[in-house]
């Protein structure tokens, strides 16, 4: 496979784009790994973030219903058609996924042609320099999907999968937590890519709650105190809370308010679970009213 990568792009006369940070899939092993992870039936329709050279399209059209393939490199989109040719349940968009309208353009593919909706599922190797953007746009959008497969730098996963109290726990950590539930399917070295990145990557699927773990007030107010929390990690929740204008409370209120949420005033962000954060929001909301 890397050495059909590399002719192909011999014959076109370009090279991988470090600036859209593409590095090619090639190894079958692992190809098969995320296909299988997504659990793929013909009910169901995919989005497929960075095609790239359909080695992992080609896979996931062999199970799916449909597989919406979504390239932002222009290079790439006609040589997509011209190998992925014997697929006609492909559909490619040349686009910047942070830019689409997702709702919209996988509109007409969740149907199936006997009129029944389809099941939507996320499928994607991740360009490493957008990869959480990427991810919170997936998981704030609102594409009602069923899961995620994603590929993303192995101290991302890292991240994601994170507990409270440890060093890698954070804001995406409650993010991915409060949208969903993660998995660590496979770790993927670098000579599984051309051309080879410098570090390694993990596969993980995200299961999405139909029903988030935790009742919030006002979920935009629930992310702004996870965000203040983690800002500035170093500081306690009194002062971090406090100091962040645009949660707009007083060093006072903020020490009612831990209280008030059975909080320890010398804790850390770094330390609070979901559901602490949860009511620690919903404190602050009966605050305001």
């Amino acid at each position: 496979m890397e050495a059909d990568i590399k002719s192909i792009f011999r014959k076109l006369n370009i090279h991988p784009s470090r600036s859209l940070g593409q590095n090619f899939l090639t190894d079958g092993w692992v190809l098969q790994k995320i296909a299988e992870a997504a659990e793929l039936t013909p009910n169901d329709t995919v989005l497929e973030i960075g095609p790239g050279l359909g080695s992992l399209t080609s896979y996931l059209a062999e199970d799916a219903g449909c597989v919406v393939a979504v390239e932002i490199d222009k290079r790439l989109v006609q040589v997509l058609h011209d190998l992925l040719i014997g697929y006609r349940n492909v559909h490619i968009i040349n686009a910047d996924i942070l830019r689409l309208d997702l709702k919209k353009e996988l509109a007409p593919f969740m149907t199936s042609p006997d009129g029944t909706l389809r099941s939507l599922k996320v499928v994607a190797n991740l360009p490493y320099y957008i990869t959480t953007p990427v991810i919170m746009k997936l998981l704030e959008d609102g594409l009602e999907a069923e899961c995620m497969v994603i590929m993303v730098q192995k101290e991302v996963a890292a991240r994601m999968m994170a507990k409270p109290g440890g060093k890698d726990y954070g804001a995406l950590s409650v993010s991915v937590g409060y949208y969903s539930r993660p998995t660590v399917i496979t770790d993927v070295p670098p000579d599984c890519f051309t051309p080879r990145p410098g570090v390694d990557s993990t596969v993980v699927r995200l299961d999405l709650y139909k029903t988030p773990p935790v009742e919030l007030k006002d979920r935009d107010l629930f992310f702004k105190v996870v965000k203040a929390a983690f800002g500035q990690r170093r500081k306690t929740l009194l002062n971090a809370l406090s100091n962040a204008g645009y949660i707009g409370i007083g060093k006072d209120q903020v020490r009612l308010l831990l209280d008030k949420a059975g909080i320890e005033e010398m804790q850390r962000g770094e330390t609070l679970s979901i559901q602490q954060f949860a009511r620690l929001a919903n404190e602050i909301y009966d605050l305001r009213r």
